[in-house]
């Protein structure tokens, strides 16, 4: 599969801009998830990538073929890209069968291929499947109804997905009776086997004669032993085997003679997948599409979509504004706001060393405890702050000789440029502190200092009871049986802990509050930038 590379990309609509400045290298293999709040660009992004969307500049490429650049004046389109599309709506044909919605897409490819002898792969599919009888009887035997009846159906798709042949294939060997009672087997196996080979014979001599030779995939070779290629559209057989392995894949084999109104949101999701895959597509790019279902079901598809990348070995990229689909599916996750992008790194690092203020309070559920800060760095390389009201703490950077001064600096040279004629700007992110009581004398645009600074504590790492130093009272407790969801009050602050364990406290329980571990976050409130990571200590 190949890698995707994006330079320099823009889409704007005279001075908005849907996309800033995107850059950005989707591996090949990769399962990316295109995350943000509604409006960031990520639908835009996909649109583009795919060809459905006209970027304003830059260049794109798939694998080694430039799709798009807008200097060269190249733009190939979308049906040209090799790519595979699924929406929120699953778009499935409701006149036509699971089997007529899947092949309908393949009856229509029509693009360079290698050319085949068609009959040969068949007959040596027969072959193969002869060569086991006693598998092909216990397949058979297997389909039985409660009555001990073979049903006919059933043990022809089982014999197609194990040896993984066309419909037509296995119904043939269904056909020769070996199951029936008093049927000799061997007879049967010696007799069919002699008439395939001595067919095989007959085709390769034809060709023999022509002086043209095939490969042992029977694909069809040209004077310079190359496999001869040229603009066709799929054969019959490559149909059927290609539906057969999208239905395996997606385990919907049995539902092939059913209507999409007979199926469950969960089955036409899956019909919907495999009639994307079945033609092989370079990339699947799918924009949200498990938003329709319900939540359960959204958990099952969630696992089959991971479990599909490991086994078609596909690069994905998925649309998603819901930040725990995003950070339970991808390999990396790229995050955007106002079609600028934030941070694209695997989800685990974006959760633990998020780049701004932004990515902090996005990520996480429940969301990060952002507290404003106070402070210097002294002698020592640590910060002493005042905090949550006046409570004196220590900040010890987890990167040994941290400078302040020298960190700055580097965020201040690696900014990313202003977009001067944006008119969408991009401003501060707006973060809120939760309080309990709002005052009323709030500034719009506070003065910010060198010494203001945003700690941001993720909820696991408040520790309660543990020989804290914060006395804090109890607003609410959500328990959930393996873990409760605390919010506490320190003053007239808010803050946000779990507590594993069937735990509960009661509303107005007087607690103690500390905090554990080096992964608080530090960071620049003027510029909004993480600093570093380190360990929160209260003092007093």
């Amino acid at each position: 599969m190949p890698k995707i590379t994006l330079e320099h990309i823009n889409k704007k609509w005279g001075s908005y801009y849907g996309v800033d400045e995107l850059n950005l290298e989707i591996a090949d293999n990769a399962f990316v998830t295109l995350l943000g709040p509604s409006g960031c660009g990520k639908t835009t992004t996909l649109r583009m990538i795919a060809g459905l969307e006209t970027p304003t500049t830059g260049r794109i490429t798939i694998g080694d073929t430039v799709v798009f650049d807008a200097d060269a004046g190249i733009n190939v389109a979308a049906s040209k890209r090799h790519v595979g599309f699924l929406f929120q709506n699953y778009a499935l044909w409701p006149n036509m069968t699971v089997y007529q919605n899947i092949v309908f897409g393949l009856k229509n490819v029509k693009e360079e291929m290698e050319m085949y002898e068609w009959k040969l792969v068949r007959l040596n599919d027969y072959l193969r499947i002869l060569e086991k009888p006693e598998k092909v009887l216990s397949l058979i035997n297997d389909s039985k109804d409660k009555d001990g009846n073979i049903k006919m159906d059933s043990a022809i798709l089982k014999i197609t997905d194990f040896f993984e042949v066309s419909y037509p294939t296995a119904k043939k060997v269904f056909k020769l009776g070996m199951w029936k009672e008093g049927a000799d087997i061997h007879s049967i196996v010696a007799s069919e086997t002699e008439k395939a080979t001595r067919e095989m014979e007959g085709i390769k001599g034809k060709y023999a004669a022509k002086g043209i030779q095939l490969d042992e995939e029977f694909r069809i070779l040209g004077a310079d032993g190359n496999p001869v290629v040229k603009e066709r559209k799929l054969s019959p057989e490559e149909i059927d085997l290609k539906l057969r392995a999208s239905a395996r894949t997606l385990k919907i084999g049995q539902f092939m003679d059913r209507y999409p109104a007979e199926l469950s949101g969960g089955q036409q999701q899956r019909v919907a997948i495999a009639r994307t895959l079945a033609p092989g597509p370079r990339v699947l790019f799918m924009d949200e599409p498990l938003s329709n279902l319900d939540a359960k079901l959204r958990l099952e598809m969630r696992s089959e979509l991971k479990r599909l990348h490991m086994e078609t070995g596909a690069t994905f990229v998925y649309v998603t504004h819901d930040q725990l689909e995003a950070m339970t599916l991808a390999t990396r996750v790229c995050l955007m706001d106002n079609g600028v992008l934030q941070q694209y790194d695997p989800p685990l690092e974006i959760y633990h060393r998020p780049n701004n203020l932004f990515t902090a309070d996005f990520i996480g559920n429940p969301a990060v405890n952002l507290v404003e800060a106070k402070g210097v760095q002294n002698a020592k390389g640590q910060f002493e702050f005042e905090l949550l009201g006046g409570h004196k703490a220590v900040f010890t950077p987890r990167d040994e000789g941290f400078d302040l001064a020298a960190k700055r600096k580097e965020l201040e040279e690696n900014a990313r440029p202003i977009t001067l004629d944006k008119a969408n700007k991009d401003g501060p992110f707006p973060y809120k502190i939760p309080l309990i009581e709002q005052p009323v004398d709030v500034l719009d645009n506070p003065v910010i200092e060198e010494d203001d600074f945003v700690l941001g504590i993720r909820s696991e790492y408040l520790t309660i009871n543990d020989g804290g130093k914060l006395d804090a009272e109890v607003y609410s407790a959500m328990p959930t049986g393996k873990e409760t969801t605390i919010r506490l009050e320190v003053g007239n602050f808010l803050l946000t802990g779990d507590v594993f364990g069937a735990i509960d406290y009661p509303i107005g329980a007087k607690v103690t509050l500390g905090f554990s571990g080096h992964h608080i976050m530090l960071f620049d409130r003027k510029s909004q930038k993480l600093l570093t990571l380190g360990s929160l200590e209260i003092r007093e």
